[in-house]
This record gives C-alpha cells, sequence and structure tokens, in this order.
C-alpha cells in the first residue's frame, strides 16, 4: 500500500474545512493541523502534525493497514523554502475483527511530520496547504478528506527547542526509534514461521510485532515469546498468501516493548528450522528433576512405542494374521519359521527407511511435516482407507485374500511365502501410519530434530518394535505351543478382527472429507462408492474363488473403484460478476434474484464478511442451486454508478449487501452490515420469490 498517492475513492466524500487548521468535523472522526510552535527558524525544523480525534467504536490506520484499510495521508502545498518530510506513524495497536486483524488507531492519534525552512527563507508569515485524506471504519468503512492550512512565522537566528506538549507532543516523544548499536536483531524463518531474536540487554517480558510490508505474516494468528535474559524472542506465523513461495530477503518490521518503547529495524531473513515455541519453552524449563531427552532414551521410547503400535486396532489384525500363519504351519521347519520373520522385519524396517527418506527430503526443500504427513494427501488417505475397508471384507469371511497379499493359510514353505511376509511388513507399516502410540510421540518429535543418520537409527528402533512380537514367536517357535490349538474358534477371532479395521476406514473416510474443508461432503461420495465396488470385488472373489475369470474381474473392479476418489471432480461454482449498470440490467431482466455485494479491498468487515458467510459452501451452494445472479460492486476506487446506486439505497458506505427478487421492479431487500449464514440464507430463500408469491 503507497500512502504517498490519493485515493480516488475520497472523491466522492464531501470535504470538509475551508484551508484553516480546525478542528473540523467530520463523519466520525474530528481534524486538526498543528504544530509545536508557532514560529519557524530560517534554516532550522519545526515539528508539526495531524491530529485526528476518531468517535467511539472508530478506527484509523497504521501505515501497514494489516488485513484491509488505508493509511491517512498529506498532499501539500508550501511556500517557498519550506519543505516538509514524510507523515510518522506512531506505534499501533491490533484491531481484530473476526478472522481478520488490522493495524491502527482508536481515541485520537497524531501524524508528526517535520517542516523546514531553507536557509535565506525570507522571514514573515507563510501559509502551508494541507489536503488530507482518510479512512474511518467501524462496522463499514467511510473515506474522509480535509482541506486543512497552517500560518508559521519564520524567524531569522536560532529559536530555542519548544516543549512537547499535547497529543503532537506525546506521539513526537513516543515514536519508533531506530534499532541502537547496543542492541541487535536477527531473524530465522522455514516454510510456516519467522523466529525474531532480538538482544536489548535486558530481560522483556512482552512484545509485539508489526511488518511495515504487507503478506509477510498472518497478521490473525497469535505472536508468542519467550522471554530471555538479555532480551526476547518472538514467533510469527508466515501469511498463507505467501508462506508457499521463498522466504522474504529482509524483514522490515516495528518492535513494540511498551506503550513508551518501540524500534524500528530491517534485518535479513535466514533460511533455518524454525523450533516451534511449545517445544523451546519446554526444553528453556527444563531441570536436572526433568532431564532432556538423549539419544539413546529415544532410541528406547521408539523401541517401546513400536511395540506398543502392535495394539493399535489398525496394526493388531495384521499381526493377528501373522499369529494364525504360526499356528497352522507349527510343523514346518524352524529355519523357514525364523525366514519369514526376518522377512516380514525386513519389509518392515525398508518401509520405515523409505518414510524417513522421503520426510527428510521434503523437510530438506523447506516443508515442516511430521510422523503421518502422508496422511495430508488426499490421494494416500483415499488408497489406504480402501486398502483397509478390503482388508476388512477379507477377515469378515467374504473371501480368501490368498497368500501373495496376507500371507495366511497356503504352503509356507513355498518361496511366495517369503515375499508375502515382505509384503504383510510392507502393509503392517502402511495401515500403522494413522496411528501413534504411547511414547512415540516424544521419540519422534526428538527424532525429526536430529541429524539424518540419528533420525534413521531411531526410526529403525521404532521398526524393531513393531516386528518384535512376531520375530520373537518365530526365533523360538517352541513358544507357539503356548498358542491356542488351530480350531473353528480361529475363524470366528478372524471375522472379529474386522471390526477394527471398519472403524479405521470410517476414520480414514472422515479425515478424506476433512482435507476438503469446503467440499468434503461431496467429496466422500466417491471413496463411499470406491467401498461399494470393492464388496462387489470381494463378493466376486468369494463367489468364484482360484478362478481366473473372477480374479481378472475383481482387479478391473479395484482398480475402477481406487481410480473414482483419485479422479478430480469438477465442481460448480460460484462466479461474481463486476457490477456496472449493463449488468445489472441484464441480471434484473433475467427473472432470477439478484445479490449484489458492495465491498473494497480496504474495508475489513467487507473482507470478514466475504470470507466467514460469502464464501462458506452453504452460501455458495444455495446461491448456486437458487439460480442467484451476484455481482460485486467494487469501491475501492472511485465508481460514480457504485456511488449513485449506494446513494439510492440509503448507504454512504460499505459494506452494503442487497437481493432484488426476481421481476424489473421489486423492491431491493438490504441485509446488515453485518452478515451471519442464517442471515442471508433465510434472506436468499425470502427473496427467490417472485414479487407477491406467498
Amino acid at each position: 500500500m503507497l500512502f504517498c498517492t490519493v485515493l480516488p475513492s475520497h472523491a466522492q466524500i464531501k470535504e470538509v474545512g475551508d484551508g484553516g487548521p480546525g478542528p473540523v468535523k467530520a463523519e466520525h472522526l474530528t481534524a486538526e493541523l498543528t504544530s509545536l510552535a508557532p514560529q519557524i527558524a530560517a534554516g532550522g525544523s519545526l515539528q508539526a502534525g495531524l491530529v485526528l480525534t476518531i468517535e467511539e467504536h472508530w478506527h484509523v490506520y497504521w501505515v501497514n493497514a494489516g488485513d484491509s484499510g488505508e493509511p491517512p495521508h498529506i498532499t501539500w502545498t508550501l511556500p517557498q523554502g519550506i519543505t516538509v518530510g514524510p507523515m510518522q506513524f506512531p506505534a499501533p495497536q491490533r484491531l481484530p475483527l473476526g478472522p481478520l486483524m488490522d493495524f491502527g488507531y482508536e481515541d485520537q492519534v497524531a501524524f508528526p511530520v517535520l517542516l523546514t525552512a531553507a536557509p535565506g527563507t525570507k522571514p514573515g508569515k507563510v501559509h502551508l496547504d494541507a489536503k488530507v485524506t482518510w479512512l474511518v471504519c467501524a462496522a463499514v468503512c467511510l473515506p474522509g478528506r480535509a482541506h486543512l492550512g497552517m500560518d508559521v512565522d519564520v524567524v531569522p537566528g536560532p529559536l530555542a527547542a519548544p516543549p512537547t506538549v499535547g497529543a503532537l507532543g506525546e506521539a513526537v516523544t513516543g515514536l519508533p526509534k531506530p534499532l541502537p548499536a547496543s542492541m541487535s536483531v536477527s531473524a530465522v524463518g522455514d516454510s510456516k514461521q519467522l523466529l525474531i531474536t532480538l538482544k536489548t540487554g535486558s530481560n522483556e517480558q512482552d512484545a509485539e510485532f508489526y511488518p511495515f510490508d504487507p503478506e509477510i505474516i498472518d497478521n490473525a494468528a497469535d505472536q508468542q515469546i519467550d522471554s530471555l535474559d538479555d532480551g526476547i524472542k518472538i514467533w510469527l506465523t508466515r501469511s498463507p498468501d505467501t508462506a508457499s513461495g521463498p522466504l522474504p530477503k529482509a524483514l522490515h518490521g516495528l518492535v513494540e516493548l511498551s506503550s513508551t518503547e518501540a524500534y524500528e529495524f530491517t534485518v535479513p531473513v535466514v533460511q533455518g528450522v524454525v523450533t516451534p515455541p511449545t517445544l523451546a519453552a519446554k526444553k528453556a524449563t527444563n531441570t536436572s528433576s526433568s532431564p532432556d531427552l538423549n539419544a539413546f532414551s529415544a532410541i528406547g521410547l521408539a523401541f517401546l512405542g513400536g511395540l506398543l503400535l502392535n495394539l493399535m486396532p489398525c496394526v493388531f489384525p495384521v499381526l493377528f494374521l501373522k499369529g494364525l500363519a504360526l499356528v497352522n504351519s507349527s510343523g514346518e521347519e524352524k529355519s523357514r519359521q525364523r525366514a519369514h520373520g526376518l522377512v516380514y522385519t525386513l519389509g518392515i524396517v525398508v518401509s520405515f527407511w523409505v518414510i524417513v527418506a522421503a520426510l527428510l527430503i521434503l523437510r530438506a526443500g523447506g516443508r515442516e511435516l511430521g510422523w503421518g504427513f502422508q496422511l495430508q494427501s488426499p490421494g494416500f488417505v483415499a488408497v489406504l482407507a480402501s486398502l483397509v475397508f478390503f482388508l476388512g471384507l477379507s477377515l469378515a469371511g467374504q473371501f480368501e485374500l490368498g497368500l501373495s497379499l496376507t500371507s495366511t493359510g497356503g504352503d509356507l514353505a513355498q518361496k511366495p511365502g517369503l515375499a508375502g511376509s515382505f509384503f504383510t511388513g510392507i502393509l503392517a507399516t502402511v495401515v500403522a501410519t494413522p496411528c501413534m502410540a504411547p511414547l512415540m510421540g516424544a521419540a519422534v518429535g526428538y527424532a525429526l530434530a536430529q541429524p539424518a543418520w540419528l533420525t534413521f537409527i531411531v526410526f529403525t528402533a521404532l521398526g524393531l518394535g513393531l516386528a518384535l512380537p512376531y520375530l520373537a514367536l518365530t526365533m523360538q517357535p517352541q513358544w507357539t505351543r503356548f498358542l491356542p490349538k488351530p480350531g473353528a474358534w480361529m475363524e470366528t477371532l478372524k471375522q472379529a478382527t474386522a471390526v477394527p479395521l471398519f472403524g479405521t476406514a470410517i476414520w480414514l473416510t472422515w479425515v478424506y472429507a476433512q482435507l476438503y474443508a469446503r467440499d468434503g461432503i461431496n467429496r466422500m461420495v466417491p471413496l463411499l462408492a470406491c467401498y461399494l465396488i470393492l464388496a462387489i470385488a470381494g463378493w466376486a472373489l468369494g463367489k468364484w474363488p482360484a478362478r481366473w475369470g473372477s480374479g481378472i474381474a475383481a482387479v478391473l473392479l479395484i482398480l475402477f473403484a481406487i481410480a473414482l476418489p483419485l479422479r478430480k471432480i469438477t465442481i460448480e461454482t460460484l462466479t461474481w460478476e463486476p457490477y456496472t449498470q449493463a449488468n445489472f440490467d441484464a441480471a434484473r431482466a433475467s427473472g432470477h434474484p439478484v445479490f449484489i455485494d458492495f465491498t473494497a479491498a480496504w474495508c475489513l468487515s467487507c473482507q470478514v464478511n466475504e470470507k466467514a458467510v460469502l464464501q462458506s459452501a452453504e452460501v455458495e451452494s444455495t446461491l448456486i442451486t437458487g439460480h442467484v445472479v451476484v455481482l460485486k460492486a467494487d469501491w475501492t476506487q472511485y465508481d460514480p454508478v457504485i456511488t449513485r446506486e449506494l446513494s439510492a439505497l440509503g448507504r454512504s458506505g460499505v459494506p452494503t449487501y442487497v437481493i432484488y427478487p426476481p421481476g424489473k421492479v421489486s423492491n431491493p431487500d438490504v441485509l446488515p452490515e453485518f452478515l451471519t449464514k442464517a442471515v442471508v440464507l433465510n434472506a436468499i430463500k425470502k427473496d427467490s420469490k417472485p414479487m407477491g408469491t406467498p
């Protein structure tokens, strides 16, 4: 946002003031031009400034307005020999509204400017003329303008420094200062966060950061701090609009330490890994009674966590299948049983290595990922859910999945049995990804903050813990005598283990829908259809087992089923046409209801209403299905057509929302400035009926 440009949207607002210093009353504020003294010395300077006194619940903006808004601006007409420096902005305050955040001022604010008289300026009274523009906002935003000015006496010789009193004097005294040489600041960033470390030489208990540049941070996100003995750390969330791109080369910002102490700085941003503040705080508060986690304890916790992972509902059925295989193969050679245990373990460990390698590569590329990062991919979740559901069908008795997939039944002495054991190890790892067993969290969190070699060791311990129960039974085949003898109970228990798998499939379906926040319900339908087709494929395998025809048909059905949730769905989206007289007339003539959104980029209330209500799935779906013509009247820049329409509606600012029922002569229904989904949905329902319809 360039504050040196007069917004043309201000042209439609009545100008107040006659060129005098004021104060002059405008809508919702009073503007005044003042100075610390009536005189300026030739060759000297004088502090002047714009003072805005704002009505309660209204506000004006800082140089970076935040998520919306525009700062005040002065255009000067100056006599010869007089120059004016840029308008200076005191430290602002955070102004939240819904999910957005602005930076600005309430009550009263003074913006100092430094007047300078060139040496040799002719003594006498001179007049400084100022055209002032601003944006004042509450529930609605109104541009304003004033014609102000002030007389100053130019006198020869130096003058004593005037007292810094009043609103202007307080602003001059409290202006942010450049960071002194005795202090230092650094900034580290990754794909999600920025970490500022400010060293002031003393313990700081509070801090607030304001960026001078837009779209650097998520303005509404909480800023977490960590007090240091010689300064403070501030964690900032990167703006979602720029987080996917490269880091900013430098960070230009303002840190406010108290109401009277604020510093401005520009610091290079260094690429790195930003430790989350919760972990940093935990590490900072560790004592001898609660020692830091080290490599050996992390490896031990990972091993125990992997062991407990076997009891998780998504993993236990796989382990149960291997147990059944051992019971049924008790007469096989011990060497073959041990080979199966080792190959099963190898399948698990190799799978963990592949996952960790992918995780480290993505993190090295700037992605902040952790255990279970695969579940952030809708495609992976859909395939995993389908696999779990299909395996559940087999366990429930619909069909026998066969040796090549689950290693249950059959002749374990044959070569495919080893391949089956390796695949089962992979399967155990894949279905374990949604789970986090006790003790795993601390170990995984430690591992991901360590060098790659140590990360691999910790995850190898996790895999060995997962493989241990089956590996131990194969290494000591005599322990299988403690297992129940084969019988009908095995089939019943096998079918019972299908229940946790079906539960896992339901949960994964919910996860899949959550990955499409705006369209989760519609996205669930192809996945549910996938389950139906998988059930048909399972029925074919059970009806005609061990036949080529049924096998080929089942494979084709499975491929078709999995393709359903993976395909890109084309969903009808809402298209807002720009408001023009021609578009408005055509919309009224269409016989459909017409919804007009009078908005502006600098209007925070407009942005909140649009993000929270108008862009919600419920409202957009209702507008689409109701065949409502939607027009966006953008008032960011001056538009005489939009201005006339606002006046005709009895409104002088934005946001304004109006629905015209069907018909060329229907009366508009003006909605409130603050929208809710219920207000909009009820209005659409009411105004979608032609005039005279009950």
